[in-house]
């Protein structure tokens, strides 16, 4: 019994590494995967019995599961941002939460025949809208960098508020269950929110002050966080009954918006782990859907996935764009994307779980109706919000901008030369001071790691279609081209050599798997040195009086060329693997030496109108 275990959740974790695999591929959420996956060896062909294999273990881990999943929401939670947004965004964030709640809560009631609270808790759960799901979904569709913002915003934010709308729907479900009297249960409710809360800011605050006074080596920083996060939700239940998962969101947001937290550290912890957690757990809710439980719903179910898409989800878009500038093309994209994710799934897989051991009515029906409208809305979307785009013609066009690997000086003139021609560009940097440089110069910039499971999920890359790595690590420029020529594509992806024509230990550094930027005899170093040294990027126009072979006897080898723009205003990257020869009505971008010009400092009356800084 205990091998076959031990081979079932090896085989789960396998089939959950091929359907992240294949999401990645045809970039599309894993989430449909999963749950297809899930389907099929549970109630599809019978394999795997979640209830069998774990037994007595199924509660807990799907318990702290999710208690670390709405940890790691409730950390991204920022309220001087949500502040700082525009009006439309908070209110799809904030109040209207409340129409898709509503709508909800009505279908469930008055089409599925839920009691109220049983509804109420469903209406809770459905406001959720992932960015795990998001993410991969924008990738694709490509929408206009508005839509984009408010659907990424909407996700982050709404994730935490969503589950702890939950929980705290689902403890006054169980209090009023009790059968106690009206005072007592609201004593109850009002305990267990105030227990969950004081637990979640107490080792919150212990938490944090070990962080920010080093208490603690930063090799440890991930397993002592993880321990916190499991510690207060098994306090804050042991106190009080079901509020622990009340008790990690409030800790996750306490730490989220403490200043001098290095949450960057905390939320590494998350990524390996989160990852595989979604993906198994995903699996094995899926398997625990009971096909007889969705006959006994019967169609009352598409019934209730059509409510939420089409009344809840434009209801909301309606209320939340009243009054702004927003065109009504972008308006009915935005009333077509909301798809659920992983919150959605595990809140409810637990709350039922929960209720079906309190013999609650109807408990049992919570899991497929959730999952019906989960998989209806991933399937559905995913499918067409690419079509319906470009239909209304709010889809970006074919992504031009460029994502950088680095934020240091060269990679700053380089984004700065590359946006005065109007292309869009993303920094990225793992230090901190390259990335405030980089935002105090006026350009974006991402403060992380471009290789980790947070920039999948954060790192915005709507807009761009080709990455340059710029940096002095080319272990690190080798794994980001892997990583992002999936993205991208393998002839979009560019990464700079580190030491030229031989690398920094005196050998070629040619395992990477993107183009050599710019050329194969130059790299990071030689042209830091020459930046520094007060080399600038110029924009030449050639014509038919100034050709490539004028430019190249001009410079000699003082220019590197960097990028050249066709008559059309297509920019290409000059690279070794490409030997392009730009012709009369194109401009070139290079780096040009101080006082390079051959004849002494007076060039000719065309090259003087035809060359320009690129960068002012």
């Amino acid at each position: 019994m205990g091998e076959h275990a031990m081979l079932t959740i090896a085989a789960i974790t396998l089939l959950g590494g091929a359907c992240q695999w294949l999401a990645w591929r045809l970039r599309l959420p894993a989430i449909l995967f999963l749950l297809i996956t899930g389907i099929v060896v549970g109630p599809g062909i019978g394999w795997l019995k979640p209830d069998e294999l774990m037994g007595e273990l199924l509660f807990p881990f799907v318990s702290l599961s999710v208690a670390i999943i709405l940890f790691e929401g409730a950390l991204t939670l920022k309220f001087s941002e949500i502040r700082g947004m525009q009006h439309v965004v908070r209110r799809f964030a904030t109040s209207g939460v409340l129409v898709t709640w509503t709508v909800a809560a009505l279908a469930a009631r008055l089409i599925a025949g839920f009691d109220w609270g049983l509804a109420i808790l469903f209406g809770a759960i459905m406001v959720v809208t992932g960015p795990t799901v998001i993410v991969p979904m924008l990738r694709t569709v490509r929408p206009t960098a508005r839509i984009a913002n408010i659907l990424r915003w909407e996700g982050i934010v709404v994730d935490p508020i969503g589950a702890l709308l939950a929980v705290l729907v689902f403890e006054f479900v169980v209090s009023t269950e009790a059968g106690g009297a009206l005072s007592a249960t609201i004593l109850l409710f009002l305990g267990t929110i105030a227990i969950g809360t004081i637990s979640g800011l107490a080792i919150g605050y212990l938490m944090g002050e070990a962080l920010r006074r080093d208490w603690l080596p930063n090799y440890l920083f991930n397993v002592a966080t993880l321990g916190a996060v499991f510690c207060c939700f098994a306090f804050s239940n042991a106190v009080a009954e079901e509020s622990g998962l009340l008790a990690v969101t409030v800790m996750g947001i306490y730490l989220g918006n403490r200043k001098g937290v290095p949450i960057e550290e905390i939320l590494a912890f998350k990524e390996s782990l989160s990852l595989l957690l979604i993906t198994v757990l995903f699996i094995l809710l899926a398997a625990r859907l009971d096909f007889a439980q969705l006959e006994a719903l019967g169609w009352v179910v598409v019934g209730v996935f059509l409510a939420i898409q089409f009344i809840a989800r434009p209801l909301k878009v309606m209320y939340c764009t009243w009054g702004s500038a927003i065109p009504w093309q972008e308006r009915a994209l935005l009333a077509w994307i909301a798809p659920r994710g992983i919150v959605a799934a595990a809140v409810s897989a637990l709350f039922a779980l929960k209720l079906e051991q309190r013999g609650v009515d109807q408990a049992a029906l919570l899991v497929p109706l959730t999952f019906v409208v989960i998989i209806g809305t991933v399937v559905l979307q995913s499918l067409t919000a690419g079509k319906l785009a470009n239909v209304l013609k709010v889809a970006e066009p074919e992504p031009a901008g460029f994502l950088i690997l680095g934020a240091n000086p060269l990679a700053r003139k380089l984004a700065q030369a590359l946006e005065q021609q109007k292309i869009r560009v993303l920094l990225c940097d793992t230090l901190w001071d390259n990335v405030s440089r980089a935002r105090m110069a006026g350009l974006k910039a991402y403060y992380g790691n471009p290789l980790s499971e947070h920039a999948e999920v954060y790192l915005d890359t709507t807009g761009l279609g080709r990455m340059l790595a710029v940096t002095a690590d080319a272990h690190l420029n080798a794994l980001a081209c892997n990583r992002y020529k999936g993205v991208f594509g393998a002839k979009d992806v560019f990464a700079l050599r580190v030491g030229g024509a031989t690398g920094t230990n005196g050998r070629s550094d040619t395992a990477r798997e993107g183009r050599t930027a710019f050329s194969d005899k130059v790299g990071y170093i030689d042209l830091s040195r020459r930046l520094y040294r007060g080399a600038e990027i110029r924009r030449t126009t050639l014509s038919e009086a100034f050709t490539m072979e004028h430019f190249r006897n001009m410079h000699g080898d003082h220019a590197t060329l960097l990028f050249a723009i066709d008559p059309k205003g297509r920019l290409e990257v000059f690279s070794a693997e490409n030997a392009l020869e730009p012709g009369p009505g194109w401009a070139v971008m290079a780096l040009i030496d101080p006082a390079s010009d051959k004849t002494g400092g007076t060039a000719t009356t065309d090259a003087e109108k035809a060359s320009e800084p690129a960068v002012s």
